[in-house]
């Protein structure tokens, strides 16, 4: 009963303990109680009832039960560190047991051997096991054994064998009632999911055998290690970190297995490598290094020392002696038959190009390199990479190029299995090397064109296909409405008393982690052999008068390739590190001038926008020509306001997350009909002046107050007449209706979020003023609030086709998250690969009446036929010349191309 019902199996334990047993009777409960103890509790005291169990299973003279006993012993020996007497227990419950029992201590030996990373001696034992605990028809042990010996293939890379073991083994669980060992067998088919590469599939089933632990009330430790693997290969390694931190946590709070802390901190150390915090990094891996070392782990310990060299070089600590040790752990993992092995070589050759060791980098990384061609995707990748960096060292452009489009390739091909917009997004860190060693061959030898092409090769190509839309799955449909429920009662909490309230809080964090848990599952629809991007495409719908400015970054360095007439250009500008500083001056700048009476720092804002503009145009800024310019940044330059740079202040301009991106908008076709909507939420602090004007209704006398700051509440300095809605306007304007009808208006209580989707879906133009809320630390929960509660980016996922135009007048609507090699997620950039061909939105805080007359003009100049970026640009033209409404001009951006 221990793994079928481990509580209930305790407490009969005791129950048989406290009716004075006889010493046969008396073993089996105390061993009942160390297991439970040695798995889920303290492991100190697990020793104490095993030992007893021999002592008392050795009184009763039944060597059976001595031997089963000491198996277990050994098994928690092993646990807690002391190898050397957990294997010797195992050699006398090997000698004392006989047929069946023995058959069991050997099984059990085999796990101990796995978790010494012994793999051969663990296949040994397996296989005298099976045969015995077949003939027994002893279907639960039975099912254990070839679910460790699948356990045991996976370690080895072979992941076919591992999958028909588990198989057959789940045939077997599917007969017994061991719920624990159930859960069990779908963690391992999660863990042969991982291992075949395929993302979703793991984390659905790891969460599922997560909730059947839940069930039977038993701490998860081994779980978490291979989810933590799994959100690593998701790139999601802060995440991993938390998780395997807060893990060894808890361990040491019940005192724990010594083993799981060991596999906890190694995990850990990856996570930290990859999540740049290489410090931290380097303290776990010490530490788990130590920890296995004591334990007798050759395996284990070999791979905490590849992480724990790949720390220090990230640290900037390379040297011969590390070249040393990486070709030390190398050597080892591939007599292991590691799959780890390559990433070892590839170390080795990589700090060794770094010092200039040509003969023994060609060496390490030939080795390294083989792994290109077979194996999982990110197995691939390595072997791409030590490839190109074998070409680079031998002066082979063309090499070099090569390798970097098949390991991108590979990447594309793992990229789009994966369903969830986030994970494409974070996946495209692990293609960062190699597209940056392409950028560089290409600034070298190949012109400004090739360098485009290689910049678009790797910028923001999640929003090259839509992503899979979410599963009509009532438990998620379900989570989605009750986190929005939550959510809206958390913020009329904050509103009305001023303090948050703690249990609502953790119940929305609670329904945000299962919403998100659930898409995480979903397995990518569309194929990675989409339009690759040509240069000369581009070069012909930009003509002779449109500029299109991509701004490429190589080592540290910001390049402009200015794209127009028929060419592309190349200028060397400023340092990205100072232009992300002068970005953040700016953005305070603006901040400051959403209020009335901040007027003395508008030349200081101006002149850091001169300052960009020398940092991020340089000598390009002198070729623009006259016509329209479309600006192509880097992720990490996404709040830069573009407008507000002198050379693009007044002229038509619009940004784009790529080319690929603008040229995919700029063919997009509009919707027929023609079909237009307005949206107002709750709450604004003006009723929203600028939905009803444009609506063609008169706004009622509250909504003519003054105001201050978005966001900010009332303030005094802006004339009466240009009150207006705290997240304003609408769409179309009174010509616009003649035109094409009356636009549905939603507000009130129609203003709720399966109303607004359905109306969304398909439409012309849509314009929304809502209060916009953007989430820096869960991009995908920015919102925007209507009358249910928050509209967030998961539920525009759900849109078959998102607005053709769409106006966001909210504060912080084009704020984004830079994620993976050059990514961006936010609420912009859900609509992008959903439809939308142009997207108007802000990038800060902005005054609530500045806003109305920027917006009314916006949507005069869409009347008159005028595209979005034409129609922004008439707008702030038309604004009056003080600081506060040429701060609200320079705030908001035109999207896209439509």
């Amino acid at each position: 009963m221990v793994f079928a019902a481990p509580n209930e199996a305790v407490e009969r334990a005791g129950e048989v303990l406290d009716a004075d047993p006889s010493p046969l009777h008396a073993s089996v409960a105390h061993q009942v109680i160390g297991i439970w103890q040695r798995d889920f509790g303290d492991l100190r005291r697990a020793l104490a009832h095993l030992r007893r169990a021999r002592d008392l299973a050795a009184r009763a003279d039944s060597a059976e039960r001595e031997a089963d006993v000491l198996a277990t012993l050994g098994v928690a020996l092993v646990h807690a560190g002391r190898t050397r007497d957990g294997l010797a227990a195992f050699e006398q419950g090997v000698a004392r047991g006989t047929g069946h029992t023995r058959a069991r201590v050997l099984f059990r030996r085999a796990y101990v051997w796995w978790v010494l990373g012994r793999h051969g001696e663990a296949l040994e034992d397996v296989r005298r096991a099976v045969p015995v605990l077949r003939q027994a028809d002893d279907v639960i042990w039975t099912a254990r054994a070839l679910t460790l010996r699948a356990t045991v293939h996976l370690a080895l890379g072979a992941v076919e064998r591992a999958e028909a073991d588990f198989a057959a083994a789940e045939a077997l669980w599917d007969t017994t009632g061991q719920e624990h060992d159930k859960a069990d067998a779908v963690e391992s088919r999660g863990l042969a999911a991982y291992r075949s590469g395929d993302v979703p599939a793991a984390l659905r089933l790891l969460d599922e055998a997560e909730e059947r632990y839940a069930k039977l009330g038993t701490p998860t430790f081994m779980l978490t290690i291979r989810r933590c693997e799994v959100l690593l290969a998701a790139g999601l390694a802060r995440e991993a970190l938390a998780e395997a931190d807060g893990a060894v946590a808890a361990l040491d709070g019940i005192g724990g297995q010594s083993t799981r802390k060991a596999e906890l901190l190694l995990v850990a150390a990856r996570a930290a490598r990859l999540a740049d915090d290489p410090r931290t990094a380097i303290a776990r891996a010490a530490v788990a290094v130590r920890l296995f070392a004591a334990q007798r782990r050759t395996w284990y310990e070999t791979h905490a020392r590849l992480v724990l060299t790949e720390a220090r070089v990230a640290a900037g600590r390379g040297s011969g002696r590390l070249v040393a040790d990486a070709a030390a752990v190398a050597e080892r993992l591939a007599a292991f038959g590691a799959p780890a092995a390559p990433e070892a070589s590839l170390l080795a050759g990589r700090i060794a190009l770094d010092l200039g060791w040509t003969a023994d980098a060609e060496r390490h990384l030939a080795v390294a390199a083989r792994s290109r061609r077979g194996g999982p995707p990110l197995a691939r990748m390595t072997g791409w990479a030590a490839q190109a960096l074998r070409a680079r060292a031998a002066g082979s452009t063309r090499g070099v190029l090569e390798a970097c489009r098949r390991g991108l390739d590979v990447l594309d091909d793992h990229r789009m299995t994966l369903g969830a917009s986030e994970l494409r997004a974070r996946a495209t860190a692990q293609g960062a090397e190699l597209a940056a060693m392409a950028q560089r061959a290409s600034l070298v030898s190949g012109g400004p064109r090739r360098l485009l092409v290689w910049s678009e090769r790797w910028r923001a190509t999640v929003l090259s296909a839509p992503p899979t839309r979410p599963p009509a799955d009532p438990a998620l449909l379900s989570g989605m409405t009750a986190f929005r429920e939550i959510a809206a009662r958390a913020e009329e909490a904050r509103l009305d008393g001023g303090r948050p309230v703690p249990a609502l809080e953790r119940e929305q964090r609670r329904l945000e982690r299962e919403i998100r848990s659930r898409t995480l599952h979903m397995r990518g629809e569309a194929s990675g052999d989409g339009d690759r991007f040509e240069a000369g495409r581009l070069l012909r719908r930009l003509g002779d008068g449109v500029r299109l400015v991509e701004l490429a970054v190589l080592d540290g360095r910001v390049h402009v390739l200015l794209c127009g007439q028929g060419r592309v250009r190349r200028f060397e500008a400023g340092l990205l590190a100072a232009a992300e500083r002068e970005a953040e001056h700016v953005q305070a700048g603006l901040r400051r001038l959403a209020h009335p009476g901040a007027e003395a720092r508008l030349p200081v804002v101006e002149a850091a926008g001169a300052r960009l503009q020398e940092l991020l145009l340089g000598p390009a800024a002198a070729h623009l020509g006259t016509g329209p310019v479309v600006v192509v940044p880097p992720a990490r330059l996404h709040q830069v306001p573009w407008a507000l740079l002198p050379a693009l202040r007044e002229r038509v301009l619009s940004v784009s997350p790529s080319a690929s991106s603008w040229l995919r908008a700029r063919e997009t076709a509009p919707p027929p009909g023609g079909r237009r909507i307005l949206v107002r939420g709750p709450g604004l602090a003006t009723g929203g002046a600028e939905v009803t004007e444009l609506a063609g209704r008169t706004p009622s006398p509250d909504a003519r107050r003054d105001h201050g700051a978005r966001g900010e509440g009332p303030g005094p300095g802006v004339p009466p007449s240009q009150g207006a809605g705290m997240d304003g306007a609408g769409d179309g304007g009174p010509g616009a209706r003649d035109r094409h009808g009356a636009p549905v208006v939603l507000e009130g209580d129609e203003a709720r979020v399966p109303r607004v989707l359905r109306e969304l879906d398909g439409a012309a133009l849509a314009h929304i003023a809502a209060h916009g809320t953007f989430r820096a630390d869960s991009p995908l929960f920015s919102s925007l609030r209507m009358a249910d509660g928050p509209l967030i980016v998961h539920d525009l996922e759900r849109l078959d086709r998102s607005p053709y135009r769409i106006i966001l007048s909210c504060c912080d609507t084009a704020r984004f998250a830079s994620v993976g090699a050059d990514e961006l997620l936010g609420l912009v950039t859900a609509l992008l690969p959903l439809g939308t061909a142009g997207v108007v939105a802000c990038s800060a805080p902005v005054n609530d009446a500045a806003v109305v007359p920027l917006m009314l003009a916006l949507h005069k100049g869409l009347d008159a036929g005028l595209s979005l970026a034409e129609s922004l640009r008439d707008a702030r033209a038309a604004l009056p010349g003080d600081a506060v409404h040429q701060a609200t001009g320079w705030a908001f951006s035109a999207f896209g191309a439509a």
